[in-house]
């Protein structure tokens, strides 16, 4: 029985490492706000949805937020967004 506790324990912690060593998957959109027309990076991670409500969605979804940015400035400078 002995055996089988420490087999468990070292299971657990070899998965624990594998979880903490591979990288965090988060992607990245932009979101207009309809009021002001101001477009706003979201993380997609975040469980929430923005507030207040009146907002849509201006971008497809980006990998990485370096690659988010680079949309916002393709959108401020075609004029689909405002600063």
């Amino acid at each position: 029985m002995r055996r089988i506790s420490l087999l468990c324990a070292a299971a657990g912690l070899a998965v624990t490492a594998f979880m903490a060593a591979s990288p965090a998957e988060a992607s990245y959109h932009l979101i207009r706000w309809q009021d002001t027309g101001f477009c706003q990076i979201w993380d997609e991670s975040i469980p929430t949805t923005p507030w207040p409500a009146g907002y849509h969605r201006a971008s497809a979804s980006v990998p990485t937020f370096i690659d988010a940015l680079a949309a916002k400035d393709a959108a401020l400078k075609n004029g689909h967004c405002t600063w």
